[in-house]
């Protein structure tokens, strides 16, 4: 059975997608998940959030690139953008001395993976010719083979991908591999109009996919569906700035109710809820920006919640960091009711 894929997606940036992948595997972890994270994102934040500078310079730097075999995303892709075939990464085991209970793995981003963008592109089209399916589908299902074998070799139970905020062929690849979508929202005009592109282009790329598939049947080896079902959205709660009034603030943010009912559930009628808040179909959370512990966690490679006395979190930062394992830990829960994952996790 495929293991469920989770992905945060905006075409949007700066809504706060990377962080809200790396928390959301480290709290599922503490409930118990074991969780395989992935790095699709060309710029590899999510990697270099998770590992410290030698383990990303024993992955990155040409000089000792042999001793890892396959440390990358990319490494693993790359034969296919010549004649070979892909091959399976070397996992990263997220620091186990800060684990409550589950696991994370990580399969490393590469900034090199840009490059593999027009050989998308190129057999995207390919997949709809009558012969020589085989390398088309081989290529365009590259990551989500990738997960899989990787899931299955660590026993995990979900997959966390994280991807850059653009509509390109690399996210419509690594689309296709999901089965679930959360979208990041921040209060803007730009993410506003994020979800008015998100929306029907989710639907475009799941149809185009199903056509895919039906014209490759039956298949030589396993078809992602690619459901890409939107489940909710997550809201960056405003932080008070002189130029960004609490006016300015609701005046966007109590729009996202309607637009991501009309634009990703294609909910024309109504009714909407007035905010954020009180949007219990739709809304995952409104988290907060703990901006004071962003350094600080950053600082010792951990997530916020996790930060101690020791590392400075005392005062009005223990209690910072009290409310954000609380906010992380209640959109893991929403998260789970919505995927079932519990009952995947007993089966």
């Amino acid at each position: 059975m495929a293991i469920p894929v989770l992905t945060f997606f905006n075409n949007k940036g700066g809504v706060g997608k990377t962080s809200l992948v790396y928390h959301l595997a480290w709290m599922l972890s503490d409930l118990g998940y074991n969780v395989l994270a992935c790095d699709l994102d060309p710029q590899a934040n999510l990697t270099a959030a998770f590992l410290d500078e030698d383990r990303l310079e024993a992955l990155w730097d040409d000089v000792v690139e042999a001793a890892v075999p396959n440390a990358t995303v990319f490494e693993c892709i790359k034969p296919l953008m010549q004649v070979g075939d892909l091959g399976y990464p070397t996992l990263q085991r997220v620091n186990p001395q800060l684990m409550l209970d589950g696991n994370i793995y990580l399969i490393p981003g590469d900034l090199s993976l840009a490059g593999f963008e027009d050989t998308l592109a190129t057999e995207w089209p390919n997949a709809l010719g009558s012969v020589n399916l085989y390398r088309p589908f081989r290529i365009l299902t590259a990551f989500s083979t990738i997960m899989q074998h990787a899931a299955d070799e660590t026993d995990s139970d979900i997959i966390l991908a994280d991807i850059g905020p653009n509509l390109g062929a690399i996210n419509r690849s690594a689309l296709i591999a999901t089965d679930y979508v959360v979208v990041p929202l921040g209060a803007d005009l730009f993410s506003l109009q994020g979800l008015r592109n998100l929306g029907p282009t989710l639907r475009r790329w799941r149809q185009d996919w199903g056509r895919r598939r039906e014209n490759w049947s039956p298949p030589e080896f396993r078809l992602p569906h690619g459901d890409m079902k939107p489940i909710g959205y997550v809201v960056q709660q405003h932080s008070v700035r002189l130029n960004r009034p609490v006016r300015a603030y609701d005046k966007w943010v109590n729009r996202m109710p309607k637009e991501y009912a009309s634009n990703l559930l294609e909910d024309a009628d109504g009714p909407y809820a007035a905010t954020p808040e009180q949007d219990a179909v739709n809304a995952l959370a409104t988290m907060k920006h703990y901006r004071s512990l962003v350094p600080m966690a950053q600082e010792h490679r951990k997530p916020m919640f996790k930060l101690t006395p020791a590392d400075g979190a005392f005062g009005s930062h223990a209690a910072a960091v009290t409310d954000a394992r609380s906010d992380f830990r209640a959109l893991a829960e929403r998260i789970i009711e919505r995927i079932d994952l519990s009952t995947r996790n007993q089966e």
